[in-house]
Order: structure tokens, then sequence, then C-alpha cells
């Protein structure tokens, strides 16, 4: 079958993956967690992922995770759909983290890959069915195999499309044809998890992104996504261009985007806090970079409607 970009993607179109505020001391901050989500609403996100890579899930506990759903969604209300991140390499701690993130108010969940122990494609693919198998949620698949070690093969992401409640897939394989070929083999909403792709996949039929940058500049990322709607393919290809600069920065500076985005955030007075070790700070340097490619970015003319 021929793939159409869904009308009413299952979480929206512009998504956050949202950081975890902290505390100077280091404690979950939940008054910053709600700040920052009213604020990435405003901007125009109309998803959020709490507890995902850049909302350093490997060092927030159990009932860190439900305390941020339950924050996350007093604050938001129904306006926008959470999911949660709850994957794990453990397939029961996995189940057990699904089932919580629903209590919590989560409307669905991320399932990444199981890290480390790099199943074959069989285990994988049992272990994402035994996750939505036992949580009434719908799942986000997350393909990164860059952290996992193990690669969601397009064939297995075509098995998987089958299970009712796997509805989408984040996708950072860095593979553009095996994207392709899920798309027009599937009805998988796929998001762009790596913001230099949003275009590039959102062109091809995905249907919207999950965003480690939206953090700082929503407004500017949602905007690619609005003219490339509005039939103005050109103008999304410049507001692609023009967000280039804080995108390497972010993510591909050697740091992780957790701790870029956090320095950004933290250089503009909002919501962020310190990383978790192991992760360690910016240095002024590369903070002095951001806040100057930032600027260069909300500054530049006709973000909306290019001319």
């Amino acid at each position: 079958m021929t793939n159409t970009r869904p009308l009413a993607p299952p979480f929206g179109r512009a998504l956050c993956a949202m950081v975890t505020p902290f505390t100077g001391a280091g404690a979950l901050d939940l008054d910053g967690a709600q700040r920052l989500a009213g604020r990435l609403v405003a901007g125009g996100c109309d998803g959020l992922v709490l507890s995902g890579t850049t909302g350093e899930s490997p060092t927030t506990t159990d009932a860190e995770k439900a305390e941020l759903v339950r924050a996350v969604r007093a604050a938001v209300g129904d306006r926008v759909s959470l999911v949660a991140g709850v994957g794990t390499a453990d397939t029961r701690h996995t189940v057990d983290l699904a089932l919580a993130a629903g209590k919590a108010g989560a409307d669905g969940v991320l399932v990444v890959s199981p890290y480390y122990s790099r199943p074959p494609q069989d285990a994988l693919e049992a272990h994402f069915r035994e996750v939505a198998d036992a949580s009434g949620l719908p799942v986000m698949l997350y393909d990164i195999p860059g952290r996992t070690g193990t690669r969601i093969e397009p064939e297995t992401l075509v098995r998987l499309a089958g299970h009712p409640r796997v509805v989408a897939v984040k996708d950072c394989s860095y593979d553009l044809l095996g994207t392709q070929k899920v798309l027009s083999r599937t009805e998988l909403a796929y998001y762009a998890g790596c913001d230099e792709q949003i275009l590039a996949l959102y062109a091809v039929g995905a249907v919207g992104y999950v965003s480690t940058v939206a953090n700082v500049a929503p407004e500017q990322l949602r905007s690619i996504i609005d003219a490339f709607d509005a039939g103005d393919t050109g103008g999304a290809a410049r507001l692609q261009q023009r967000a280039m600069e804080l995108i390497e920065l972010t993510m591909a500076a050697g740091l992780p985007g957790t701790v870029t985005a956090k320095a950004l955030l933290d250089d503009l007075g909002l919501p962020a806090g310190p990383v978790r070790a192991p992760l360690r700070p910016a240095g002024h340097e590369t903070r002095e970079g951001l806040r100057a490619a930032y600027d260069r970015l909300v500054a530049a003319p006709d973000r909306l409607t290019t001319a």
C-alpha cells in the first residue's frame, strides 16, 4: 500500500524532547518542568516527550519519571500529547515503567531498543510486543542504533506495524532508504528524531519531529513544517538551513544534546539546572557559541513566511 501523511498524527506534529529540569542541588525541579512545558506549548509544540534521551532517563529514578509526567500533565492539561520514555535494557522493567506512565497520565510511551545486550531481531520484536501487549497506551518505537548498538531493521518494523498499539517511530537510524521502505509498506507515523533531518523526512512522508533543539527554539522549528504544509517548499528549505548552525552546535559538537540544550536554556534564564553525572556541564566557549547561534536564528526575519 502507499502511505499518505495521516490527517491526525497520533501524538501531534511538533514534539519537543524536553529536558528534565533539576535544582542546583540536583533534585527534580517539578516547578521548573511545568514552566518549561508551558513555554514550549506556547511556542507551538503540540506534543512533549518526557524522560527520553534528552530528558536524562538513565539517571532519573522510576518515581521521578512518574512524578514528572504528573506535574507536566497538571501544567498543560489536555492541550498537548505527553509521551513518556520507558525504554530500558530489561523487558520487565520497561513493562513496569509503561504501566506507571499510563497511571501518571501519559498519552503514549516511547520505547527504545534494549541497549548493551544487543538482542537479535526476533528477540527485539518480542520485546516490543511484550511492552505493547502489557500497556494500554500507543507505542512510539525509538530507532537509534548509534546509542543502543541495535538497529530495528525495516522488516522488523513492518511486522511490528501489525500490532494495534505500535503506531509510530522516532527515527534516528540515518537510513533514508530503509525509512522510505517502511513508510511505503505501513501506516506507521514517522517522526524525525534528528533535527537536521526534519524537512527531509517530512518531505517523504513523516508526520513530524521529536526535537531536542525545540527546547530553546520551538517556533523556529515549527515554522519549517508549517511552511511545507502551506506549499512553500523553498521557504521550508531556507528555514531548515537557517536553523542548521544551532542544530549542529547543539547536536553534533561533541557533547550530548542534553548538555548543550541545558547550557543554552540556562543562559536564557529558562528552567534547566545541571546535568547529572556522568554527564558534565558545557564549558564557557561552548555556551558562548550556542548563545551566538541562537541570537542569530531568532533575529532572522520572516521565520514563518519566507520571502
